[in-house]
């Protein structure tokens, strides 16, 4: 397993595991980051990461990123 921001653009992975505080881990169940849920890496831009999860494209932080494992 390794950190959602250490992943390869444009290879599509699988969450794994989901950290942080339950509020955190709750807001992105909220934005589709669920465990067995597909994401792509779009871009990587100055540490933050696009997503394609569940069809959309997401924007999030590096730190938010460093709490998914795929």
């Amino acid at each position: 397993m390794i950190p959602l921001v250490l992943a390869d653009a444009g290879e599509e992975n699988i969450v794994r595991r989901i950290g942080g505080s339950p509020e955190v881990r709750q807001h992105l169940a909220d934005l589709g980051f669920n465990v067995g849920a597909g994401v792509t890496v779009v871009s990587t831009m100055g540490g933050n990461v696009i997503v394609k999860v569940k069809e959309s494209r997401v924007a999030i932080s590096k730190e938010m990123a460093q709490k998914i494992m795929v």
